[in-house]
Order: C-alpha cells, then structure tokens, then sequence
C-alpha cells in the first residue's frame, strides 16, 4: 500500500479551522433539510461547520487516520473512495468536496459519483485551489515535489465534468468553487 500522508498529518488537520464557512453556506444554499455529504472530509473539520445547516451529515473518506479524527458524535464517518460511493442514487440534498478533487485518482468516476448520489434539485460545491494562479502552481509543485498523487483541473476543466447539471463558477483568491446544480 502506498504512503498515506493524510494519516500522518490527520491530528494536526482536526485542529485546523474551516475559515470559509460562510461561503460555502452561500453557495450550497444551506441550511436545507436532509443529508449532506462532505468527499474527501477527512477529520470533519467543514462538516462540523455545517451540522446546523442539515438534518445528517456523513463524511466520506479513504483515509482511516482522518477518519478516526471525526468527531462520531455529530459526524457519520464513512471510509470509501470517491469514485465508488457505498449509497444509493438521489440520497443527498447536498454533495460537497473541499481541497480533495485534486487528490482522487480518477476525477471524472468521482464526478459521476458525486452527481449519481445527488437528489434531483440539489447541488453540489467543489472548492478547490484555483490552478489558474501562481501561488497554487507552486502548491502543485510542491505535492509533486512530496510524492502526493495531486493532479489539479482549473475551474473550468472542473466544471466540464459535470455535463448533466447546470455549473457555476465563483473565483476568490486562491480559491475557486464550482457549484453544480441537478435539475429536477
């Protein structure tokens, strides 16, 4: 099995706050009633953030040493990939993924993942460093340079892979989200 380096930094990110917590509400248009599922949550340090936004909130990941962080009490933990989810079609209000696109093997089964699961009229929001500026270029090359398996899309390239909702693309900073709507 390859090197994890999200079990080796797992404790020290559960003590790292989510600072976007209010643009993602904006964007995912929460609070909703139902299910949201946070890909690649890791220590469930976003999802955290949203528990009073939805009814359940699961995170989803292939890391057990992130996953162990996960606070059980408010958070369901899920240990899956992303490109092969363990639920069923139409589950999810709300589907999110922040700063872990990058790091799936295969982007475009995990967007067909993340929109299979996704219940028609709702929505889906990847943040992801935005590619496009310099700082995350050097970010690029440095997880390279660290042997991570990081292969990063510009906004745009990310929304291309969704091609059965309607997409959305808001930049800021480093930071780009990508919001897909499923329509009804």
């Amino acid at each position: 099995m390859p090197f994890d380096h999200f079990d080796l930094i797992a404790p020290l990110y559960a003590r790292v706050t989510y600072s976007a917590r209010e643009k993602m509400r904006e964007l995912a248009a929460l609070p909703v009633k139902g299910r949201l599922l946070d890909i690649g949550g890791g220590t469930g340090r976003v999802a955290s953030a949203l528990l009073n936004d939805v009814d359940e909130v699961i995170v989803a990941d292939v890391s057990m040493g992130m996953l162990r962080q996960t606070p059980r009490s408010a958070l369901k933990p899920v240990c899956s990939l992303s490109e092969t989810l363990p639920f069923p079609d139409n589950f999810f209000e709300r589907v999110i993924m922040v700063d872990a696109l990058h790091h799936v093997i295969d982007q475009p089964v995990t967007a067909r993942e993340m929109f299979r699961v996704l219940k028609p009229g709702g929505r889906i929001v990847i943040e992801e460093p935005d590619i496009n500026t310099f700082a995350v270029k050097l970010i690029a090359l440095a997880e390279k340079l660290l042997l991570m398996r990081s292969h990063f899309l510009s906004p745009l390239q990310i929304a291309s892979l969704f091609s059965g909702g309607s997409a959305e693309i808001v930049s800021e900073d480093f930071s780009a989200w990508v919001i897909i709507s499923k329509m009804q």
